[in-house]
């Protein structure tokens, strides 16, 4: 059940990483047309794509956690039995726990504080930019969750025991690979 509602949260991120990023494209392609073609520009254009890349930044974080498409080493890992592999896993599964709950912790304080807020060009509450690190935490910690459970439980097998791509060729699944070919 709780793969399931990942996999859906994940896709709905996907689409909604793809409109922002759309979104950003026509913002500031259409800004700097209007600056250098017509000596004007939109106000909020800037200050509404960054605010977008910051979303972008921490839901696509969110999505490569569940693809595990983010980059690291094993140097110290690999040489280690699949038991010595597992124990280390669980660790940084705890550790990466911790460090969701800190970052929930922050991006919560940061909300409170700058609720009434507003920014500069928007005049939006600045509660929706620091939001995008409560909304990390809480979906990546799910994620993270899921598969410490999975590993308490023996449901890991060896090939998923590195739980990270070596090198950004890793990444690209082999799908995607020969869609670019």
């Amino acid at each position: 059940m709780l793969d399931s509602f990942i996999t859906r949260y994940c896709r709905w991120l996907d689409y909604f990483i793809a409109a922002a990023l759309a979104v950003m494209v026509v913002l500031v392609f259409g800004n700097v047309v209007l600056r250098y073609g017509f000596n004007s520009g939109l106000s909020t254009s800037e200050e509404l794509s960054r605010w977008l890349f910051v979303w972008v930044t921490f839901l696509g974080a969110v999505s490569a956690l569940k693809d595990r498409g983010h980059l690291g080493t094993d140097m110290l890992v690999g040489k280690l039995g699949s038991t010595g592999k597992k124990f280390c896993l669980g660790i940084s599964y705890i550790m990466m726990l911790f460090v969701c709950g800190l970052i929930f912790k922050g991006s919560f304080e940061q909300t409170k504080i700058n609720f009434t807020s507003t920014s500069a060009a928007m005049e939006a509450s600045m509660a929706w930019f620091y939001g995008s690190g409560m909304a990390f935490a809480v979906l990546g910690g799910l994620i993270i969750f899921r598969d410490l459970l999975k590993l308490l439980q023996g449901r890991f097998s060896d090939t998923e025991l590195q739980t990270f791509k070596a090198s950004e060729e890793e990444a690209i699944s082999p799908n995607e690979l020969g869609a670019s070919k």
